[in-house]
C-alpha cells in the first residue's frame, strides 16, 4: 500500500492581507514516490498551494487556515518551519534570493554548518552533492557568475544533505534557455529515480516539463483543483486553452487535421505515438502546400555591419551582420551567454562597438547621442518593475517626452498611445493596482510616445502563463500590423519564434550563425544543435510522418495564424 506523505483535506487558505480566499476546499493526496507536476495559470493558486506544502504558509505568509494539510503525517500549523524543512526541500524560481555563501562549494554546505557537522564529514558531503547534480568542478566559483541551469544545480545540492522525502521546484524553467531548459527536467528525473524522492514541479509550461514522465498532472483553476489526472487524460482532452494553459505543439498540429483523441491514447510520449494513426491526416492537411517565401519590402531601418564587442579582454560579439527593415517581425534566439542581450544593447547605443558599423536608416550612429538613438529605436526590459518610475499610469507615459524637452503636444500624443495600449481607460490609476501583462503595456506605451520604428522586447513573455502570453503578444501583433512598427524579440521561446515572427537571427558563443525564415532555421539540425535550441516537437512529428520539416513547420505557422485571425 502506498504511503501518503503530502495531505490536504477540507483546506482553504486566505492570506491576512485579503479578503476572500486564495485556496478552496483542497482535497488532495501525494503519495511516496510519486512525480507530479502542478499545472496551473498565473494567479490559479498553484505557489500558494506549493508554500504550503514548504511551510512558508503559515509560517513567512500569515493567513486564515480552514481544514488541514500534512505533511509525511504532520500538521503543518503544528510544526515548526525548520521541521518542514528536514521533510521538504524547496528550489525556489529565483535562485539568486537562495544563495547565501560567497562560492558554490560554501553554498552547498550551508545547510551542514547550521547543523554543525565537522569539517571532516562536511567536505565529502558537500562533493557528493555537487557530484550528484554535475558541480564537482565548479566548488570555488561564485554562486552569481553561474548561468541559470548551472544556479539551479547548486541550489539543488544545498538541499540534498538533509535527506528530505519532498523535492519541490517552482517553476524551474523559468530563466533558462530551451536546452538548459531539457538539462533541468533531465537533473530532476535523474534525482528522482536515484534518491526515490517524492518530486512535486510546480510549472505551466507543460510540453518542457513533459520532456521526461510525470506519473499525475493536477490542473489548478481560481485557487481549486480542477483536474487530479494522467498526461494522457490530460492532453487528450480540451481543458488546456480553457484554462490558460499552452497545449504542446505537437498536440496542436494533430488537431489541426480534425483528429480527436481517446482517453487511453498515448500522447504524453512523442517516442512512443502512434505515428502510423497519424501519418494519413497529417500527409493530408500538409503534403501539398508550398511555401510561399515573402521578402520584406520596407526601406533598411538598421544596418549591422561586421560588429566586434569586447567587455575588457573578452570579445562577446564576433564580426557579427545582418540587416532589418521596416514592418518586420523578427526573433533573436540562442544560448545564454550567445551575446543577444549585448546585440541589443549595441543597437540601442548604450554601449558602442569596437570595429564594425552599426547604421540607422543610412546614418552611421557613432555620431548621434543616446537621446537620439532613443526617438528611433525603443527598448523594453524583461522585467517592467524595472522600467517603471511614475505613481500614476499617465505621469510614466508622459515621462519619455518630457525629458526629452516636449512641451507641447504630450497630452495628445499621451491619449494616443494609451488608447493603441488599451490604458486610455486606466489613465488616472496608480501603477500599483495593475497586473504584471498591464505593466508591461504601460513600458511599451512609454516607449511608444517618442515614435520610434524599431522596438526591442527581451523575453517579452517570460515567466507568463499561456493567457497572459497570448494577450501580450496579440497586442504586439497589432502594433506591428496595423502601425507598421518594426519589432526584434530576444527569446528562448520557441513558440514565441515559431507563432509571432517571420524571421530568426540565431546567435552562438557571440557570432550570428544563422539568419533566415523562422521554419528554416528551426528545422536545421546543426544550427539548433549549436544554438542550444531544442529541436520542437513539430520537427520529430514530421519525421516520423514522412513530411518534409520545413514544410510542415510553414504550413503549421500559417494554419496557426490563420486560427487568430479568425477569432
Amino acid at each position: 500500500m502506498k504511503t501518503p506523505v503530502i495531505e490536504f483535506k477540507d483546506f482553504s487558505f486566505r492570506y491576512k492581507s485579503q479578503t476572500e480566499d486564495t485556496l478552496h476546499d483542497i482535497n488532495l493526496t501525494i503519495y511516496e514516490g510519486e512525480k507530479v507536476l502542478l499545472l496551473g495559470s498565473s494567479g490559479s493558486g498553484k505557489t500558494t498551494l506549493g508554500n504550503c506544502i514548504n511551510g512558508l504558509i503559515p509560517f513567512s505568509f500569515p493567513g486564515e487556515i480552514k481544514g488541514s494539510c500534512k505533511i509525511c503525517g504532520k500538521e503543518t500549523q503544528e510544526e515548526s518551519i525548520f521541521a518542514i524543512s528536514n521533510s521538504v526541500g524547496t528550489v525556489q524560481q529565483d535562485t539568486d534570493a537562495q544563495f547565501v555563501g560567497l562560492s558554490v562549494g560554501e553554498d552547498i554546505a550551508f545547510s551542514l554548518e547550521n547543523d554543525m557537522i565537522p569539517r571532516t564529514e562536511m567536505l565529502p558531503k558537500v562533493a557528493g552533492a555537487a557530484k550528484v547534480v554535475g558541480m564537482e568542478t565548479f566548488l570555488g566559483e561564485l554562486p552569481y557568475s553561474l548561468s541559470g541551469g548551472q544556479k539551479q544545480k547548486v541550489a539543488l545540492a544545498g538541499i540534498l544533505h538533509n535527506n528530505v522525502k519532498i523535492l519541490l521546484f517552482d517553476e524551474p524553467l523559468a530563466a533558462l534557455d530551451p536546452a538548459m531548459g531539457m538539462a533541468a527536467v533531465d537533473l530532476i528525473d535523474q534525482v528522482y529515480k536515484a534518491q526515490e524522492k517524492t518530486v512535486l514541479i510546480i510549472e505551466h509550461r507543460l510540453e518542457d516539463v513533459l520532456y521526461r514522465h510525470v506519473d499525475r498532472i493536477i490542473l489548478m483553476h481560481e485557487g481549486r483543483v480542477l483536474m487530479d489526472t494522467t498526461p494522457d487524460e490530460l492532453l487528450s482532452s480540451d481543458i488546456l486553452k480553457e484554462n490558460g494553459i499552452r497545449e504542446p505543439l505537437y498536440i496542436s498540429a494533430l488537431k489541426h487535421t480534425g483528429l480527436r483523441f481517446s482517453e487511453k491514447e498515448h500522447l504524453e510520449d512523442l517516442e512512443e505515438l502512434d505515428y502510423e494513426k497519424y501519418k494519413a491526416p497529417l500527409q493530408q492537411a500538409f503534403h501539398n502546400v508550398k511555401i510561399e517565401r515573402r521578402e520584406p519590402e520596407g526601406e533598411t531601418l538598421l544596418d549591422v555591419k561586421n560588429v566586434d564587442f569586447f567587455y575588457g579582454e573578452h570579445q562577446v560579439l564576433k564580426d557579427v551582420s545582418f540587416s532589418v527593415r521596416k514592418g518586420e517581425r523578427i526573433s533573436i534566439v540562442g544560448k545564454n551567454g550567445a551575446g543577444k542581450s549585448t546585440i541589443a544593447r549595441l543597437i540601442c547605443g548604450i554601449i558602442r562597438p569596437k570595429s564594425g558599423e552599426v547604421k540607422l536608416k543610412g546614418q552611421n550612429y557613432m555620431k548621434m547621442s543616446i537621446r537620439e538613438i532613443g526617438r528611433m529605436v525603443g527598448y523594453v526590459m524583461q522585467n517592467p518593475n524595472q522600467m517603471i518610475v511614475k505613481d500614476m499610469i499617465r505621469d510614466e507615459v508622459e515621462l519619455a517626452m518630457k525629458l526629452n524637452g516636449f512641451t507641447e503636444g504630450v497630452e495628445e500624443r499621451s491619449e494616443e498611445v494609451l488608447r493603441m495600449c488599451g490604458l486610455y481607460a486606466m489613465r488616472n490609476w496608480p501603477v500599483s493596482v495593475l497586473s504584471y501583462g498591464q505593466k508591461k503595456r504601460i513600458t511599451i506605451a512609454s516607449i511608444l510616445i517618442l515614435k520610434p520604428e524599431l522596438i526591442i522586447l527581451d523575453e517579452p513573455t517570460a515567466g507568463q502563463d499561456y493567457k497572459h502570453y497570448t494577450e501580450i503578444m496579440n497586442f504586439l501583433e497589432g502594433l506591428n500590423r496595423d502601425y507598421n512598427i518594426t519589432i526584434l524579440f530576444i527569446t528562448h521561446d520557441m513558440h514565441l519564434a515559431i507563432e509571432y515572427t517571420d524571421r530568426s537571427i540565431v546567435f552562438a558563443d557571440g557570432e550570428c550563425i544563422a539568419d533566415g525564415p523562422v521554419y528554416s532555421v528551426l528545422s536545421n539540425d546543426e544550427i539548433i544543435r549549436r544554438a542550444n535550441l531544442k529541436k520542437t516537437s513539430l520537427v520529430t512529428l514530421a519525421e516520423h510522418t514522412g513530411l518534409n520539416p520545413e514544410t510542415f513547420i510553414y504550413n503549421f505557422i500559417e494554419t496557426e495564424r490563420k486560427a487568430r485571425e479568425n477569432g
